[in-house]
């Protein structure tokens, strides 16, 4: 299976956001002719205040972004997996980040919520609160294509191993991660966490990222890490972007799963834990073991 992933530059601009994505998903099929298209969170919309984010989220299905996928997918028999559109949901006031997948008919497969929501202060000292606007998903989306196993997350769900456990349970080939994750914690975190998620649950691990400046709340200047990379069941990075808008492309081999699983066949070995013994000492509210210590 052959995957393109497309790393974008978005801003607060529903337009030419979809303008810039549908050019680089054309440029892609022309060029490489891939079976899935995979494009990072936040295509659609990036940055703005919090009250244009959620004045930009549009509905799923019939919404603008939405509806250009489908035509993309179905006019070009290609599989879309939609990053993150911003999602409206009737009668309530917050939005949701949600990765749509359609198949190469432009058929809707499913969507996933992101469960992981990115409330933290940069070491620059700026704070992101995506739960403000954001409502936290709840499901884990796993679907099939071409015979593989594929499973969803978004940016922050990087972080959250138990996550990926879940997915790993549910004997998936291939990880797909959009993403926006910042200039900041990305050059020391993102690499290394991609390449681990790809060994330890022994997939596939295809992380799509935006890449450079947006206009943030008030005129700020906030920046995208981008290195959108595709990582092989042995951690090997196997294809990985360059700094700018663009597009990368990489194989996904079967033969590749099969050989890493049976060389260390962790699935065989893998335990669950229902029980842990506790210290007595640690079985007392962390309040008061800090004043007997």
């Amino acid at each position: 299976m052959k995957v393109s992933l497309i790393q974008m530059n978005s801003q607060p601009d529903v337009a030419g956001n979809l303008e810039q994505a549908e050019v680089l998903l054309r440029r892609a099929i022309q060029r490489d002719n891939p079976d899935l298209l995979v494009l990072p969170e936040h295509f659609d919309w990036a940055g703005g205040t919090a009250q244009q984010k959620i004045m930009a989220a549009d509905s799923i299905p019939g919404g603008k972004a939405y509806e250009m996928l489908r035509m993309v997918a179905r006019r070009h028999r290609v599989w879309i997996h939609a990053g993150s559109i911003l999602e409206r949901i009737a009668g309530q006031t917050q939005i949701f980040n949600t990765s749509v997948i359609f198949n190469d008919l432009g058929e809707e497969v499913g969507r996933y919520r992101k469960i992981h929501l990115f409330d933290i202060t940069a070491p620059d000292g700026k704070a992101y609160l995506e739960s403000a606007t954001v409502a936290r998903g709840k499901d884990l989306f796993v679907y099939e294509m071409h015979g593989l196993r594929i499973g969803c997350a978004i940016c922050y769900d990087l972080r959250f191993s138990r996550l990926f456990d879940a997915l790993a349970s549910r004997q998936v080939d291939v990880i797909v991660l959009p993403a926006a994750f910042t200039l900041q914690t990305g050059k020391d975190h993102w690499e290394v966490l991609c390449r681990a998620r790809a060994i330890e649950f022994q997939s596939y691990f295809v992380a799509c990222g935006q890449w450079g400046s947006y206009s943030a709340a008030n005129g700020e200047t906030r920046s995208y890490y981008g290195n959108s990379m595709i990582c092989d069941p042995w951690g090997q990075v196997v294809a990985r972007a360059s700094d700018g808008v663009g597009i990368i492309t990489a194989h996904i081999d079967a033969a590749r799963l099969r050989d890493v699983r049976l060389l260390i066949p962790m699935g065989a070995h893998r335990e669950d834990f229902p029980k842990c013994r506790i210290c007595p000492a640690f079985d007392t509210p962390s309040s008061d073991r800090t004043a007997a210590e």
